[in-house]
């Protein structure tokens, strides 16, 4: 039986852990025939010791998303690899503490500009910078969390999701008619190394699992990974600038 990615080229970024949606995303790929290749940051060697705990070891190209030379050389790396792009996956975020939790009036903007730097304008530049490996037809996804309402302690991550969502609608008014879709997953909190770092997490997760109509695993991130691939595949030929939620239907009660 063919698989819904079969014979589809990825780059997929954002893994740090097995735990990272990001891997999850990597693994159902591979499981549905895609061929995949990974970005890190930071710890190269842990990044390339997870890479191999895939269905199929993955290459892993480094990418520091505030490193222009990185940006400037990210196509001709990843070129190594696959010689073309049908989908990029987006699963970068990161916000200084001064952002996440503590008062949300007393951030420097020294502060939220890496916010703002690492967790939106990255989008853009990501994309910018693998452009010459896309085509019509090639799909990219970014993983949300819904900025449409003040979560507690989530600030200005959340200001920077805002952000985030606005690029989504601007890179899809833009690239669509080079037949390039550009879409958002909104997930639910799944308990990842970055979810930890977020103050009041637990308690964000607990009322999830409570109030979500078909009910909430932050254990799993299966779901989020699922949802990305269909994104990634050909199934949603007429579909851009969306943002898709995947969070058990906590979305639409208003909380």
């Amino acid at each position: 039986m063919t698989g819904l990615l079969e014979g589809k080229r990825l780059l997929i970024t954002g893994v740090i852990t097995d735990a990272s949606i990001a891997f999850h995303v990597a693994r159902v790929a591979q499981e549905q025939g895609a061929e995949v290749v990974l970005t890190g940051f930071g710890r190269m060697s842990l990044v390339q010791r997870i890479a191999q705990r895939l269905p199929k070891p993955a290459p892993v190209v480094e990418l520091d998303v505030q490193n222009q030379e990185h940006l400037d050389t990210l196509a001709d790396r990843v070129r190594e690899h696959v010689d073309g792009l049908d989908g990029v996956v987006h699963a970068i975020g990161f916000a200084p503490q001064s952002c996440l939790g503590a008062p949300f009036m007393d951030a420097p903007w020294e502060d939220v500009s890496v916010a703002m730097h690492v967790s939106a304008y990255s989008y853009k530049a990501l994309v910018q910078a693998v452009r010459p490996l896309l085509s019509h037809g090639s799909s990219v996804v970014g993983l949300d969390f819904d900025a449409r309402q003040a979560w507690p302690a989530y600030n200005w991550m959340g200001a920077a999701k805002a952000a985030f969502e606005s690029i989504n609608r601007y890179m899809a008014r833009d690239l669509g008619p080079d037949g390039i879709r550009v879409n958002l997953i909104s997930a639910g909190p799944v308990r990842t190394m970055a979810a930890k770092s977020i103050p009041g997490f637990g308690e964000l997760e607990k009322m999830w699992g409570e109030k979500a109509p078909l009910s909430w695993d932050v254990d799993d991130p299966t779901p989020v990974a699922k949802s990305v691939c269909g994104l990634l595949s050909d199934w949603f030929p007429a579909t851009t600038g969306s943002m898709v939620f995947v969070d058990g239907g906590v979305h639409f009660l208003g909380l």
